[in-house]
């Protein structure tokens, strides 16, 4: 009888050939007469390109040199709008903005060549601010600076003002944040008019590259192919991001006839790739004296850097999540998102979501002080239930207990007791203490009708090998794909786990089962291997052969004879799941996790530090396959969360990072950081693999407002913006 792999710690399915040092990363790869390549970059915000010189003692005859007018086909990065150029041509719009790409053998010639390369550019007015891109001080991006807007309404918010007793006001600002994963961005290619153009490469999303350059080169799709190389982590920075650097090298693989590689080094990789969108959020709220919600009115803005990229996706994510888990009879949200002289700002792990969650959590405690009431006690006179509506009028069918959720996760924090003892200790001493939580939720998969728009796709193939082979373009970017997919498979066709293998992504060998993004790895594409895992087993079951008896002993044997078996699974929405783009109403969301977080603080009123002493994660995720990589990911999106909070600011000068090294972009190391007490409520979930839903972009939404809510308590006065480090607290 084969036991369930559901809730099992199997081994992890790379992780020999990752701790014995097996596993091939992209800068490990080498090719025969391969050149290292290098990007020449714009060190001015804003402005006209006058010319480009090569200077110095440099034999430039030896070089290949790349710019704008070597391009073959269309200069510009296709994503979702197609503004920003691989190479800038006439204009340049950010600091760090590409200009010229050179190729040698020599990567020591090649450093000094790039710092030989002189770009003449005539200085424009440059902006550096949301408030002066909203005021349109300079136009910068087409006719008003805006990428993206949305309104999204809900009952008659005009019509609560005058029945409110309170109304409350505020606004709260978030940072830019550096995804800092272990292992840099990295390319190589090989390209010609012959053969088309491979790519390898440190990469969350092989599709998205695929089509980026079927835009550059102007060929077929099936003359460009796009592999997945193992890749040292990514939270969302190596999501549009590798369509710009595989474009560079295989541009100057397409004009060498070699083999390209280009490697970042740490501070070319934080001081030109994307960030997390710093915010400003303003709330306008209306309550009772009871402490009931009865509308409010946000206005939600990010800042997107230069060109567009991903923006008009983070801004829907943040938009509809602005609410956050409570009733909210009547809503408007406005939200734009708008150009500045920055770098392009781009995906981070949970996407828009922790910058208005921040806002809003924020903005309850202001609610509670105002009313009267403690903040969990407002929280509790709102939270939604089962059948009640979301900011967008979806009906929650889902049995979900807030109230529970929170009660829980105070009792693991020891919440009531701490906040007593807290109270009556603050009066003395430089060390004050306080703590505060955070209840929120948060959307798993692509927004609205994004899923059915993907129509994603999953392989199964049996082996001559009597294994079976699982093909997705899902990647592998250390939270566990490999092992998820394994279980899953092993699972639903009743066979061992070391019988599952999974093909490398690769668009000439993979169907597209989407990117990498969006808490849909396991909910979404798992599902789809669960489908056709199932679809196997009764092709198995109908061939005659196939004997449960003597399943999965005989498997081996079974998949033999099907050496040829190939079975697919494609998308299809649950029932019930309609979205209207035009009103921005419907189910945004298949399925929600919900959490509560509480942090626990110590703030030195002598140094201005804050340090997180406790932090206990509560959540509710659907059905936990794999118990210690759930952990692992909640532990991991804390740490990330504390460091949003309270620790990585990065410093713009003239809209480029002035502290791109990780000597001073501090991010907290395992010293700053408090024991991560993780807990699960499990709630399967009907359309998704085993029951899970989505965990990966969860665990960023809740740390830095459970951690402001604390120090507010600590010290005794509201601070609203993030990250609060010692500079900021004592200002």
């Amino acid at each position: 009888m084969h036991k369930s792999l559901m809730g099992q710690a199997v081994p992890r399915k790379e992780g020999i050939e990752k701790v014995t040092g097996r596993a091939r990363y992209i800068d490990d790869l080498t090719f025969p007469g391969m050149l290292h390549g290098v990007t020449v970059r714009s060190q001015v915000p804003r402005g006209r390109i006058l010319g480009i010189f090569f200077e110095g003692d440099i034999p430039w005859d030896e070089f290949v040199i790349v710019t704008a007018k070597d391009i073959p086909g269309h200069n510009a990065v296709a994503l979702i709008l197609e503004d920003q150029p691989y190479l800038a041509d006439e204009f340049v719009n950010h600091p760090e903005e590409a200009v010229v790409l050179l190729a040698h053998h020599d990567r020591y010639l090649l450093e000094e060549a790039r710092r030989q390369v002189r770009i003449d550019i005539e200085p424009l007015p440059a902006i550096f601010s949301l408030e002066d891109s909203l005021a349109r001080k300079e136009i910068i991006w087409g006719e008003d600076n805006v990428f993206k807007s949305y309104l999204m309404e809900k009952g008659d918010l005009d019509s609560v003002w005058p029945l409110a007793d309170y109304v409350v006001e505020g606004e709260y600002r978030t940072g830019a944040q550096e995804q800092l994963y272990i292992e840099p961005n990295g390319m190589i290619a090989v390209a010609n008019a012959h053969e088309g153009v491979t790519v390898w490469g440190s990469l969350q999303c092989p599709y998205y590259v695929h089509k980026a350059l079927v835009k550059l080169f102007d060929l077929a799709e099936d003359r460009i192919r796009v592999v997945q190389a193992e890749t040292g982590g990514g939270f969302g920075g190596k999501e549009e991001y590798p369509s710009m650097i595989a474009g560079h090298a295989a541009l100057l693989a397409w004009k060498s006839g070699r083999a390209v590689k280009i490697i970042y080094d740490r501070e070319e990789d934080m001081v030109a790739t994307t960030k997390r969108h710093p915010s400003r959020t303003r709330i306008k709220s209306a309550v009772t004296k009871e402490g009931k919600l009865l509308g409010a009115e946000i206005d939600f803005v990010i800042d997107g850097g230069a060109y567009a990229t991903l923006s008009a996706v983070v801004l829907s994510r943040g938009t509809i999540h602005a609410a956050g888990p409570y009733v909210w009879p009547n809503l408007r949200v406005r939200s734009s998102a708008v150009a500045t002289n920055m770098p392009p700002h781009g995906a981070f792990r949970g996407f828009g979501a922790p910058q208005s969650i921040f806002a809003m959590e924020r903005h309850l405690n202001e609610v509670a002080r105002t009313v009267g009431l403690e903040p969990d006690e407002l929280r509790r006179r709102n939270f939604l239930h089962e059948g009640e509506s979301t900011a967008t009028g979806q009906i929650i069918r889902e049995k979900i207990d807030l109230p529970g959720l929170m009660d829980r996760a105070f009792v693991q924090a020891d919440y009531h007791a701490k906040r007593a003892r807290f109270a009556a200790e603050n009066g003395s001493g430089n060390i004050r203490k306080g703590i505060g939580f955070a209840t929120f939720m948060h959307g798993a998969g692509f927004t609205g009708s994004g899923e059915r728009y993907l129509k994603s796709v999953v392989a199964l193939e049996a082996t001559p090998a009597g294994r079976v082979r699982i093909l997705m373009s899902s990647t592998e970017i250390g939270q566990g794909t490999k092992t998820i997919f394994s279980q899953i498979a092993a699972d639903a066709l009743g066979i061992d786990y070391d019988l599952i293998e999974l093909a490398q992504p690769d668009t000439a060998n993979v169907p597209n089962s989407g990117p990498t993004v969006a808490s849909r790895t396991c909910m979404i594409v798992g599902k789809l291997v669960e489908s056709a895992s199932l679809g196997m087993k009764q092709t198995l079951i109908g061939s005659g052969f196939y004997d449960p008896s003597d399943f999965p002993q005989g498997c081996k044997l079974y998949l033999e004879k099907f050496a040829t078996l190939k079975t697919v699974a494609e998308y299809q929405a649950p029932p019930g799941v309609f979205w209207d783009d035009t009103k921005y109403q419907g189910e945004a969301y298949g399925a929600y996790a919900w959490a509560v977080y509480v942090a626990e603080v110590s703030v030195d009123l002598t140094t201005y530090e804050t340090h997180v002493d406790d932090f206990v994660a509560l959540q509710e995720v659907g059905r936990v396959l794999h118990p210690v990589l759930a952990a692992g990911q909640i532990e991991g999106g804390v740490a990330q969360g504390i460091g949003f909070a309270i620790y990585e600011k990065v410093a713009w000068k003239n809209g480029r990072m002035a502290n791109g090294q990780m000597t001073n972009y501090i991010v907290p190391t395992s010293a700053d950081l408090p024991p991560i007490r993780v807990f699960f409520e499990e709630n399967p979930y009907t359309y998704g693999p085993g029951g899970a839903k989505g965990i990966g972009e969860l665990p960023l939404d809740g740390p830095a407002p459970a951690i402001l809510n604390a120090i507010e308590m600590a010290i005794g006065r509201p601070v609203n913006h993030i990250p609060l480090t010692p500079e900021d607290l004592c200002a």
